[in-house]
């Protein structure tokens, strides 16, 4: 199994590409801390994976928030009393605006949420791997739109690309360190991201919907769970700082 003997840790993990994630972690053998802003959610994906033998705890967390994030990786040190996996997958979607029709409000919740967390969450796994000698890895969630102009809203857009940012910067400067930085970036994947979006702009809307003409069929959840597993485990040892596309070739159109 690819994960035996390591703990993960996995945001956003009760619906789509976290609870495939957290699934397919599972089956490879790791200790699990799953997380979710929505409690029945994760509640349910917890009884599911212990009814099955699995080793998991759960975690109601808002990545937003800096405590709470906290909260969630001194979890696993209680539990398991380590850590060596870290999965950002949480993350929420705009309302396709562009920069003229944004709100500061909107801007600074969809940062909150898809950037600043990555601030919350590696800053303090960094500290731990180098002070307990773990080579960890760390695996972002981004997102075409991370990489592109046409794929969501200026304010989804601009945290994706931050988020890419971070993810090659962290790769860098701690390599040295036996830390490895990476990230997938889906195209359209089957999820309920869509539950995140609100006061959409039909305009802008309508002019990022050109980019969907080339647009191959939506993946699943579980093909890009699948890249988030290659990533985290030690087969992807020599990758540092990839950004990896999982859209069935929308990138390349």
């Amino acid at each position: 199994m690819r994960l035996s003997g390591k703990v993960a840790i996995v945001t956003g993990a009760g619906s789509g590409m976290g609870l495939e994630t957290a699934k397919l972690f599972a089956q490879e053998g790791a200790k699990l801390v799953l997380s979710d802003i929505n409690q029945d959610r994760i509640d349910a994906l917890v009884d599911d994976l212990s009814s099955q033998g699995f080793t998991v705890e759960g975690v109601l967390c808002d990545v937003s928030d800096r405590s709470s994030v906290e909260g969630l990786l001194a979890k696993a040190i209680e539990s398991y009393g380590h850590y060596d996996i870290l999965v950002n997958n949480a993350g929420i979607m705009d309302g396709m605006e562009g920069i003229e029709s944004v709100t500061e409000e909107k801007w600074d919740k969809i940062f909150a949420v898809n950037t600043k967390s990555l601030l919350y969450a590696i800053q303090p796994a960094v500290r731990y791997f180098k002070e307990n000698g773990i080579k960890g890895s760390i695996v972002n969630n981004l997102s075409l739109g991370a990489l592109y102009g046409a794929r969501a809203g200026v304010a989804y857009t601009a945290s994706k690309h931050a988020a890419a940012g971070i993810t090659k910067n962290t790769a860098f400067i701690y390599g040295p360190d036996g830390i490895r930085c990476n990230a997938i970036a889906p195209g359209a994947v089957a999820t309920n991201i869509s539950e995140t979006m609100t006061d959409v702009d039909m305009d802008s809307a309508q002019r990022i919907g050109l980019g969907r003409a080339t647009m191959p069929h939506p993946g699943s959840p579980l093909e890009a769970a699948q890249a988030i597993l290659f990533l985290a485990s030690d087969e992807a040892s020599y990758i540092n700082g990839a950004i990896l596309t999982v859209d069935g070739g929308w990138a390349s159109i």
